[in-house]
């Protein structure tokens, strides 16, 4: 909790994009997700190593309603502040469009 009372946020809203892929293939294991703010290669360097939740909502079990697949940001892609993270599970197709967040934690300082 802030001093005044606030919870903290500990996470940067995110996009998913689609998955690596080149002229004819596509990898599905790898996602690309672009980063609320970041908009250049530079900026993409602090969330190296970070994690990534992708939240989806199911029938309830273990007394919650939420499933949350857990990924991590590989490297940056392109120039405009675009990542590639790689998840335990891979993202579904369903998921392009949706959002993640991207933690602030682990810290790399």
């Amino acid at each position: 909790m802030a001093k005044d009372g606030q919870p903290v946020r500990l996470y940067v809203n995110g996009a998913i994009l689609g998955y690596k892929r080149g002229l004819r293939t596509q990898n599905n294991s790898i996602s690309l997700i672009k980063i609320k703010g970041v908009d250049s290669k530079a900026d993409t360097d602090f969330y190296l190593g970070k994690k990534v939740a992708f939240i989806t909502k199911a029938s309830e079990k273990n007394g919650t309603k939420y499933r949350v697949n857990w990924g991590k940001v590989c490297r940056a892609h392109g120039s405009n502040g675009v990542v590639r993270c790689r998840f335990s599970r891979d993202l579904p197709p369903q998921s392009i469009g949706g959002r993640v967040r991207v933690m602030l934690y682990p810290s790399r300082v």
